[in-house]
Protein backbone atom coordinates (compact mmCIF):
# COMPACT_ATOMS: atom_id res chain seq x y z
CA UNK A 1 0.00 0.00 0.00
CA UNK A 2 1.37 3.39 -1.03
CA UNK A 3 0.28 6.48 0.92
CA UNK A 4 0.66 10.23 0.71
CA UNK A 5 -0.16 12.49 3.70
CA UNK A 6 -1.09 15.99 2.60
CA UNK A 7 -2.65 19.11 4.02
CA UNK A 8 -5.78 20.30 2.24
CA UNK A 9 -4.78 23.47 0.40
CA UNK A 10 -8.24 24.68 -0.56
CA UNK A 11 -9.29 27.24 2.09
CA UNK A 12 -12.88 25.97 1.96
CA UNK A 13 -11.74 22.36 2.36
CA UNK A 14 -13.09 19.42 0.38
CA UNK A 15 -16.52 20.93 -0.20
CA UNK A 16 -18.46 21.40 -3.45
CA UNK A 17 -16.06 22.56 -6.17
CA UNK A 18 -12.77 21.31 -4.61
CA UNK A 19 -14.34 17.91 -3.88
CA UNK A 20 -15.55 17.74 -7.47
CA UNK A 21 -12.05 18.55 -8.76
CA UNK A 22 -10.51 15.82 -6.59
CA UNK A 23 -13.13 13.23 -7.52
CA UNK A 24 -12.69 13.86 -11.27
CA UNK A 25 -8.91 13.62 -10.89
CA UNK A 26 -9.11 10.43 -8.82
CA UNK A 27 -11.51 8.83 -11.28
CA UNK A 28 -9.25 9.62 -14.22
CA UNK A 29 -5.90 8.63 -12.67
CA UNK A 30 -6.19 4.98 -13.68
CA UNK A 31 -5.80 3.39 -10.23
CA UNK A 32 -8.22 3.00 -7.32
CA UNK A 33 -7.47 5.60 -4.63
CA UNK A 34 -8.86 6.03 -1.14
CA UNK A 35 -8.83 9.14 1.02
CA UNK A 36 -9.15 9.46 4.79
CA UNK A 37 -8.82 12.23 7.34
CA UNK A 38 -5.60 11.72 9.26
CA UNK A 39 -5.99 11.15 12.96
CA UNK A 40 -9.24 9.23 12.84
CA UNK A 41 -12.75 10.00 11.80
CA UNK A 42 -14.43 8.59 8.74
CA UNK A 43 -12.47 6.82 6.07
CA UNK A 44 -10.82 5.54 4.13
CA UNK A 45 -13.35 6.18 1.39
CA UNK A 46 -13.29 5.95 -2.38
CA UNK A 47 -11.66 9.16 -3.65
CA UNK A 48 -13.67 8.87 -6.87
CA UNK A 49 -17.01 9.15 -5.02
CA UNK A 50 -18.33 12.68 -4.52
CA UNK A 51 -20.62 11.65 -1.67
CA UNK A 52 -17.83 9.81 0.13
CA UNK A 53 -15.39 12.73 -0.23
CA UNK A 54 -17.97 15.26 0.94
CA UNK A 55 -18.78 12.97 3.87
CA UNK A 56 -15.23 13.25 5.18
CA UNK A 57 -15.84 16.87 6.14
CA UNK A 58 -12.19 17.77 5.50
CA UNK A 59 -11.55 21.46 6.06
CA UNK A 60 -8.77 23.65 4.71
CA UNK A 61 -5.62 22.86 6.69
CA UNK A 62 -6.76 19.35 7.67
CA UNK A 63 -4.38 16.50 6.91
CA UNK A 64 -5.67 13.70 4.69
CA UNK A 65 -4.17 10.40 3.60
CA UNK A 66 -4.38 9.32 -0.04
CA UNK A 67 -3.67 5.62 -0.54
CA UNK A 68 -3.65 2.89 -3.18
CA UNK A 69 -2.42 -0.66 -3.43
CA UNK A 70 -2.44 -0.73 -7.22
CA UNK A 71 0.60 -1.10 -9.44
CA UNK A 72 1.71 2.31 -10.69
CA UNK A 73 0.02 4.07 -7.81
CA UNK A 74 3.04 6.16 -6.77
CA UNK A 75 2.88 8.54 -9.74
CA UNK A 76 -0.90 8.87 -9.48
CA UNK A 77 -0.73 9.59 -5.75
CA UNK A 78 2.03 12.15 -6.27
CA UNK A 79 -0.16 14.00 -8.76
CA UNK A 80 -3.25 13.83 -6.54
CA UNK A 81 -1.24 14.93 -3.50
CA UNK A 82 -0.02 17.97 -5.42
CA UNK A 83 -3.58 18.78 -6.46
CA UNK A 84 -4.86 18.61 -2.87
CA UNK A 85 -1.95 20.33 -1.15
CA UNK A 86 -1.75 23.20 -3.63
CA UNK A 87 -5.54 23.62 -3.98
CA UNK A 88 -5.25 23.44 -7.76
CA UNK A 89 -8.10 23.74 -10.26
CA UNK A 90 -7.03 20.70 -12.26
CA UNK A 91 -4.81 17.64 -12.05
CA UNK A 92 -1.15 18.46 -12.80
CA UNK A 93 -0.10 17.32 -16.25
CA UNK A 94 -3.53 17.86 -17.81
CA UNK A 95 -4.80 20.81 -19.74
Amino acid sequence: MVERRVTVGWPEGLHARPASILVRAAASCGVPVTIAKAGGGAGPVNAASILAVLGLGAEGGDEVVLASGAEGAEAALDRLAELVSEGLDELPGTA
